[in-house]
């Protein structure tokens, strides 16, 4: 089946159809999440995909001008005995036909998983939030009494370091149990922000693990929370260290006229972590922002769930393109509108 260019390098499951309806071609994604090779979708109508129903068959009968989306609609090849379920965003070619693209939500029906952790997850963070808070306590408690003995820069860094991550650890399970934003957003420079990651991965992996800067300076302040930021950033950081990356990257631009979901942004922060680690299992692709999902018998899960949902309290997304030796996380933030 031919290939749009870059499309197999997306995670997001994309079809598109010529002008009479028929798939001339779908990537990757699209034919892993239906369970079947592309070439058994070319040639079939875009509108056998929808499971029960004739919800996709009337849209494209109506010829829809702009983008149209129908939620959790059930897809699948024709014969197979279940549906999967997305939300499907149908847009049309230029020259003529559709594109078809499929959001998955399988896994919790009727809730957004990103935003929403299971019942028995959130006991246990509860559990966790109690026994962390007096460990915690007394750990902050030694860094303050440590910083009153030293007497040089770089030390009063590292114990200051020390008590502000402290104070992260003690909110962070309230967070995840809560994933409204506790504090009012703040103007803040991401590139401040990034430095702080920065320091933890050095502290972290030392001289093992190459990091790199590649900002633009001229990005305006960001409306955001520094410390939610600071999680989101050093999780996508540690997971591409634990993945035996060599080098990452962290770099900065400036996007314009982006789409988040459905709003249209005239101005928004593209942030893009690159490692040379060994990639996202294929296994996993599908499933991995799912809390609990990982692919290191000593992870949990929780990372990636989180910076989604980070990049989602700020209005923004998270996406992945990944093969072994070449990984790229994106977030996507909104500048506020007096910058654009």
């Amino acid at each position: 089946m031919p290939a749009e260019p870059d499309f197999d390098a997306l995670s997001t499951p994309v079809a598109w159809a010529d002008a009479d309806g028929r798939i001339a071609g779908a990537n990757l994604a699209c034919a892993r999440w239906l369970g079947i090779s592309g070439k058994r979708l070319a040639g079939l109508p875009l509108a056998a995909l929808e499971f029960e129903g004739e919800a996709l068959a009337r849209l494209l009968a109506e010829q829809p001008a702009r983008d149209a989306r129908l939620r959790r609609l059930p897809l699948a090849f024709p014969g197979a005995e279940a549906p999967r379920f997305a939300d499907v965003a149908l847009s049309q070619r230029e020259g003529g036909g559709w594109w078809l693209e499929a959001h998955p939500v399988d896994e919790f029906p009727g809730e957004d998983p990103a935003v929403a952790l299971p019942g028995a997850l959130a006991a246990a963070l509860k559990g966790l939030a109690h026994e962390l808070r007096n460990p915690l306590a007394g750990l902050k408690g030694a860094a303050q009494l440590l910083a009153r003995r030293v007497d040089d820069d770089s030390s009063r860094e590292l114990t200051g370091l020390i008590a502000s991550e402290v104070d992260r650890l003690t909110a962070l399970p309230d967070r995840l149990l809560a994933p409204a934003p506790a504090r009012p957003f703040e103007p803040l420079n991401i590139h401040a922000v990034l430095e702080r990651v920065l320091r933890l991965a050095e502290s972290d992996a030392g001289w093992a693990v190459r990091l790199q800067r590649d900002y633009d300076p001229s990005l305006p302040e960001l409306h955001g929370d520094p410390d939610r930021l600071t999680q989101a950033l050093w999780n996508l950081v540690r997971n591409a260290i634990e993945a035996g990356a060599a080098n990452v990257s962290l770099r900065t631009r400036a996007e314009h006229g982006v789409r988040i979901g459905d709003a249209a942004h005239a101005l928004a922060l593209r942030l893009d972590i690159a490692d040379d680690g060994r990639g996202v299992p294929e296994a996993l692709a599908e499933r991995i922002f799912l809390p609990l999902v990982t692919g290191r018998a000593e992870g949990s899960g929780l990372g990636l769930a989180l910076a989604q949902q980070v990049a989602r309290e700020h209005g923004g997304s998270l996406a992945y393109r990944s093969r072994p030796g070449h990984t790229v996380f994106t977030m996507l933030l909104p500048m506020p509108q007096e910058n654009a």
